[in-house]
């Protein structure tokens, strides 16, 4: 799946994805990223990433930035 990235909370590491075709956003943390640091990540960036469902509901993992 791609989608964008629509906010960071840098100080607690984590944020959130607007998905393609509208459908609700995914939360995901700095631990999930493949290939990219969490502080080179910029709202507005174009990821890569899969979903797993965690205790919290749906979040994405394997987070990895996609070069236009």
């Amino acid at each position: 799946m791609q989608g964008t990235i629509k906010k960071i909370v840098a100080d607690k590491n984590f944020g959130f994805i607007s998905q393609e075709g509208g459908a609700k956003d995914v939360f995901f943390h700095k631990d999930k990223l493949e290939g990219v640091n969490f502080e080179d990540l910029r709202e507005g960036d174009t990821v890569s990433f899969e979903i797993e469902e965690t205790e919290k509901g749906p979040a994405a993992t394997n987070v990895q930035k996609v070069t236009v």
